[in-house]
């Protein structure tokens, strides 16, 4: 790791892919402070990793603005990012802080794209999504942009055994109410869950795959100008029937009630993957494009563990903006640092490239 130079923040520090990352970034001798709104449980893990901590509230306005005034860059790893996003965003843009999050919701996202011209006034980096949502399939994506750059059709994908947080899967339960996203003629559109379904080669044997509202069908069309943007998760037939039958209750997930009991479950229930299991899984990365002549590439690239992915990406970026002068704005993981982001994080193997 480069020399550290400047102060900076993990906000959310206590959840499990927040204490992941302040874990590894003590490890590596960096000096987060430590914040989030629960003082019982910042405290001890502070005490424990010699770090300092804030006890802050996204809705004080005033009192968060204070606590960013002398901060270069904030973590932000408290989800659902839904709720605490913008928030945390509209501070960092008023303090002058750099913001980011390992989100992977598309609503989050486009608010942070909607905040371009106000960033890039302050001279502030919106850099959400740099964990496994979604430095691997961004990276891929711009690496197929340049393999093929009239591309108008860009399919991503991953098969992943990483298991769920609490966050994680309270983020899943309100993707599952919102229902698929594609983007069609660089627009983004509602479409059923499971709407598409195609074989895809993750590169671990062809499989049946149908399409998620994962967080590239944003970013990647920032990433790479692609107006057609699909991504897909393997599914058993099985899956992808219970899937499709979920678009005739999904209306019912959408009501408030509904959301906190499911959320509520989820939170007592989902306790994610232990070190052990992180280790052992690793995630198979993929993407296609496509011209208008039918010229076709396709990527491939294994990766480590999706939450170990988040711990190691988010703290490349987060040390790339304490060591680097960088412009302020909207930004992707590949258009922050570089396309070679995904190969450098401890457990990638070879990006591959070809016609199938």
């Amino acid at each position: 790791m480069t020399e550290q130079t400047h102060r900076w923040m993990i906000y959310g520090a206590y959840g499990y892919s927040g204490e992941l990352i302040a874990r590894e970034a003590a490890r590596l001798g960096l000096e987060p402070v430590l914040a989030g709104r629960n003082e019982a449980k910042l405290e001890p893990l502070g005490r424990e990793l010699g770090l300092d901590i804030a006890v802050l509230d996204l809705h004080d306005e005033a009192e968060l603005a204070m606590a960013l005034q002398p901060m270069h860059l904030v973590l932000h790893c408290a989800g659902p990012f839904s709720a605490t996003a913008g928030p945390m965003m509209d501070a960092c843009i008023a303090s002058q802080t750099h913001y980011l999050d390992i989100t992977g919701e598309i609503e989050v996202f486009e608010a942070g794209a909607r905040r371009d011209a106000q960033a890039r006034a302050a001279g502030v980096a919106l850099c959400p999504g740099v964990g496994f949502d979604v430095i691997p399939t961004d990276c891929v994506a711009a690496h197929l942009k340049e393999a093929l750059p009239g591309a108008t059709r860009l399919a991503l994908g991953f098969d992943s055994r990483s298991g769920m947080s609490p966050g994680t899967a309270k983020s899943s339960i309100e993707g599952m109410a919102a229902g698929g996203r594609v983007r069609q003629g660089g627009v983004i559109k509602p479409v059923p869950l499971a709407a598409s379904v195609r074989e895809i080669d993750f590169g671990n044997g062809s499989k049946m795959a149908m399409t998620i509202p994962w967080g590239d069908v944003s970013t990647a069309f920032h990433s790479t100008g692609i107006p057609d943007i699909e991504v897909y998760v393997p599914a058993s037939p099985r899956l992808i029937k219970q899937a499709r039958r979920a678009n005739w209750v999904r209306p019912l997930m959408g009501f408030g009630p509904v959301q906190s009991l499911l959320k509520t479950l989820a939170g007592r229930r989902v306790t994610g993957p232990d070190a052990g299991k992180r280790d052992k899984l690793i995630t198979h990365v993929w993407g296609e494009v496509t011209d208008d002549r039918g010229d076709r590439r396709v990527a491939r690239i294994v990766t480590g563990n999706g939450y170990n992915v988040t711990r190691d990406g988010s703290l490349m970026v987060a040390q790339h903006l304490l060591t680097q002068t960088v412009e302020g704005g909207y930004h992707t993981p590949s258009t922050l640092v570089d396309k070679d982001l995904v190969k450098r994080l401890p457990g990638s193997g070879e990006l591959t490239i070809g016609e199938g």
